[in-house]
Order: C-alpha cells, then structure tokens, then sequence
C-alpha cells in the first residue's frame, strides 16, 4: 500500500512544505484538486453531498494543479504527484498534453494523471466547452494524449478531435499514466477501457471494494485484465492499520488521506500538519515498507 496526502483546503503559501514533509517521511504521492473558479451560486447541484452543498468554502485557495506541480517537483527528489481529478474535457487536450508532459519531464517522471469528467456545467459555459458531451470527447482526449506524449508524428481523426500529423515535445521518457476517476457505471468502464488505475469518491470501504471487482470484470471484457492497474481511494470508515490492510488486500494500491486531521484535528496549523505527516509515516506507512 501506498500512501497519499491530498492538498485539498490547504494554504498555498503551504504547499512546498509540506511537499517536503512528505518527500522526507515516506509518503509515496500528494494529490491536487481542480477548480477554476468558485461561482457565488451554482446551477448545478453539486453530486457528492446529500443536500447538493459544495464541501469548501468561497474564497478556498485551489492552485493551478500543473503549476503546483512544478513547484513542487523542483523542491523534493522522490515524490509523485497526481490529481484528485483533474476535469479533462473542460480543457483543450493540447494544452493538457503539453502541461503534463513538460511536468513528467521536468520530474523525472514523476507524475500520473487523474481525470474526471467534472459535474459543473457552470464552469463548462465559462470554459467554452460542451457540457452533455464530455465523457465521450473525454474518451477521445484520452486516446489522443498517449499520442501526443510519444514525441513522434502522430494524427488522430475522431468525432471530437481531429488533427493531421503533428509532433508535440518534449516528451516524457516514461509512459505518463492516467488513472480515471468517478463512481458512475461509464466512469468505471472507463477506467477499465482507457485507464491505467481508478480513483474513488470519499465512500464505505465495502463500496470500495465491490467497485474494484466490478472494474476488474470489466477490464477482463476488454482485454485488459493482464495489464497493471492501481486503484487510489479514500474510505470514509477506514482509519487504522487493519482497515487499511483490509482495503489492500480487496486490490486498492494507494490510500488517499489526510494525516493531521487524526493528530490535530480539522484545522491544525502549518507545523502541526506537518507534525501529522511524520507521525502518521512512523504510525501506519511503516507497516507497509
């Protein structure tokens, strides 16, 4: 098991130290989210909460991923970086192709990209992009980012997306992998189709689990059951050794948590963050070394 630290609700005059923190003490990933912006009123209900609610405040900061990645990357020599989820269709795959693999190349490789489809139409109408169309040309984006990554001449001619030869570089030495995330029926397919590993919403480790199976059923559909797939959760009941084991056991390869919260509550200070780094690495991360 390997673990992550989100940087959800952070600082952003935090975030390089506790990348460091992380970097140091054996943890294996941080995560970004991704908001554009922060319309006062929503048109669309926001779909991970009973009441619609969104979970952050107005005036929440949420840095650019990628940028953020830079940073980081520049200030530690092992950590990965991913998303917990980066809205791929809201986005020009162009822009996104060169972002991710100027990341990977200017880290050693060390970043894996997370997608979603997102849920906001209202920042789909200010992006200028096609809300009800976004999972399928999300699929296409992501046949076509492999493609572009691969620093040859490559076209693609889809319904979405359609170019003539073209190279895009650099390009990243090492395959840049794209784990999908979601918790409808097409986001699992499209992860076992398209993706390299699957990321959860915050749910019951048996959720968790039977999502798993289903996307390995899937995956033995297309063909693709031979190929390494990692699977990224966060359990909402889930918060000691044994849970833990329990959900690497059912095939979850990275849990996605927030150390401090178990040590310091839910607003700890910049040390005591880091604090709860160190100890949760001393506490659970070694269990797994």
């Amino acid at each position: 098991m390997k673990f992550v630290i989100p940087m959800a609700f952070s600082q952003i005059e935090e975030i390089l130290p506790l990348a460091q923190a992380a970097d140091e003490s054996g943890w294996d990933t941080i995560a970004f989210s991704d908001h554009i912006v922060h319309p006062e009123t929503i048109k669309t209900a926001y779909p991970y909460t009973e009441n619609g609610e969104r979970r952050w405040e107005a005036f929440s900061d949420w840095p650019d991923p990628w940028v953020a990645i830079g940073a980081c990357a520049a200030v530690t020599k092992r950590l990965r970086f991913t998303n917990n989820v980066f809205v791929l269709p809201i986005r020009n795959p162009f822009q996104v192709a060169k972002a991710v693999s100027t990341a990977a190349a200017l880290s050693d490789n060390r970043v894996t990209l997370t997608v979603g489809v997102g849920w906001s139409k209202d920042e789909y109408q200010l992006m200028e992009q096609d809300f009800h169309t976004r999972g399928k040309r999300c699929d296409e984006i992501l046949e076509i980012l492999p493609l572009l990554w691969s620093g040859e001449m490559v076209e693609y001619h889809g319904k979405y997306y359609d170019f003539d030869r073209l190279e895009m570089n650099p390009a990243p030495s090492a395959p840049i992998p794209v784990w999908v995330g979601g918790i409808s029926d097409a986001a699992h397919r499209r992860a076992a189709r398209l993706g390299d590993g699957w990321l959860s919403d915050l749910q019951s480790t048996d959720e968790i689990l039977q999502t798993v199976a289903t996307i390995q059923n899937y995956r033995s559909e297309y063909g693709r059951s031979h190929l390494p797939f990692d699977v990224m959760a966060s359990a909402n009941d889930a918060w000691e050794l044994q849970g833990y084991k329990r959900l690497h056991e059912g095939g979850v390869s990275h849990l996605l948590t927030m150390p401090w919260v178990f040590y310091h509550g839910e607003n700890p200070t910049l040390e005591q963050k880091i604090d709860g780094i160190r100890q949760f690495a001393n506490d659970i991360i070694s269990h797994f070394r």
